[in-house]
């Protein structure tokens, strides 16, 4: 297991990096670039970086995972169409940016719609679905609690708030790929302890091949996400864009949810829960008071302000979302 483990990863890398200079050159002959938003003045100098590059990964992780998988593979398969539908949801909005010339691509609502229709879809299939029950499970010992119809809004806040999390993380040269690398590490390593619980439990030996092949779809993304990560490093060749951002917080909570750890999300998406909370504090404060918490929202940009450089926050966001999802880690072993 470890070893197709490592070969998928490797493979998903390999595809990713030699798919990653042509999708360049195809996106510079068509001009395929990223408009940055007037009043983020640092970043004025990225103006026309091609965009689209989350294409790298979701390519990337498409052929080694269809290569690698094994039977039992229902639930990886679906996260992966899961995946790809948030890809394409992001695609489109990146392409009216790309055709408008302007940060302005899906109007807010028809995004949220877009995100609400596919997390809603999932709900219902986790819901009627006798291998899930309804189930999530207390990190610490696998306690499970069947919530029921409950799961429906769960399963639909979830993604809602995971997604555009993942977007708003989006603002800074290697910040939401490194910090979703990390995040689908973490998730590989919960799927497996999942799944060794589950067959050295003797039940579910199903259930446990289904979380070997969720950690088989951690893995080949991480692959291809690294791939992408050397050609987003600061300074970025290429952005990944919504179609990038929006499939990675698809996937994430895709996985969380199939292997009912919703609450590890908490820890293991840290990063993106404080760009979060830094958007709605800045919003509520603002709208209330007339004043601003932060200098600028979400938090990297804040600290982009008080003249960090956008290398240094990256490191940072990275080695916190390491410590956190070890947290998460730890809370599973226990």
């Amino acid at each position: 297991m470890l070893t197709k483990l490592l070969l998928s990863f490797l493979f998903a890398f390999f595809v990713g990096i030699c798919f990653a200079p042509l999708l360049l050159k195809i996106l510079k002959q068509a001009k395929a670039k990223q408009t940055i938003l007037h009043y983020v003045e640092a970043h004025k100098q990225k103006n026309g970086t091609p965009t689209l590059g989350g294409l790298i990964f979701l390519f990337a992780t498409t052929v080694s995972f269809l290569i690698f998988k094994t039977e039992n593979s229902s639930l990886a398969t679906i996260s992966l169409l899961i995946f790809l539908s948030y890809g394409i949801l992001g695609f489109l909005d990146d392409f009216i940016k790309i055709k408008t010339h302007k940060n302005l691509g899906l109007k807010a609502y028809q995004k949220i719609v877009g995100q609400a229709g596919i997390s809603i879809l999932v709900a219902v299939y986790v819901y009627k679905n006798s291998l899930l029950k309804s189930a999530i499970f207390l990190p610490w010992g696998m306690t499970e609690i069947d919530i029921g119809i409950w799961i429906i809004p769960l399963v639909i806040i979830t993604f809602l708030a995971v997604t555009n999390s993942a977007n708003l993380t989006d603002g800074l040269d290697g910040l939401a790929g490194s910090v979703s690398f990390v995040c689908l590490i973490a998730l590989g390593v919960v799927t497996f302890l999942c799944g060794q619980h589950f067959e050295n439990a003797g039940q579910a030996l199903i259930f446990g091949e289904q979380m070997q092949n969720l950690t088989l779809l951690c893995v080949c993304i991480s692959g291809g996400v690294l791939a992408f990560l050397c050609f987003n490093f600061f300074p970025a060749k290429i952005f990944m864009g919504d179609t990038g951002s929006l499939a990675l917080g698809g996937v994430i909570c895709s996985v969380a949810t199939f292997c009912g750890q919703q609450l590890l999300l908490i820890l293991i998406c840290f990063v993106f829960v404080l760009s979060a909370l830094s958007v709605i504090i800045q919003v509520v404060h603002f709208k209330f008071t007339k004043r601003r918490v932060f200098l600028m929202a979400p938090l990297h940009h804040h600290f982009e302000k008080k003249g960090m450089h956008e290398t240094k926050i990256v490191a940072i966001y990275i080695v916190v979302s390491f410590v956190s999802s070890t947290l998460a880690i730890l809370l599973c072993l226990i």
